[in-house]
């Protein structure tokens, strides 16, 4: 059985509008920035994790480039 194609696109303005709604209704007025600012920071929180991540990836390719470029050099005798 396949799925119809409509079924997997992203909503529309419509759809949006009316979770937006669903979203006032339970949550509140009062909740919606407070909610709003912690998804704000756990975002900010996942990113700095992520540069993070990519920073310790970085140094640890260049740290293995170089040793392997130092094993690769000829060995002088003294």
């Amino acid at each position: 059985m396949s799925t119809p194609m409509f079924a997997l696109s992203m909503p529309g303005w419509p759809e949006i509008v009316f979770i937006l709604v669903i979203v006032l209704l339970l949550f509140g007025a009062k909740k919606l920035p407070e909610l709003a600012r912690g998804i704000g920071q756990s975002l900010g929180e996942f990113k700095r994790a992520r540069d993070e991540f990519e920073r310790e990836i970085h140094k640890t390719a260049a740290q293995v480039e170089v040793k392997e470029a130092a094993d690769k050099e000829p060995h002088k005798p003294a």
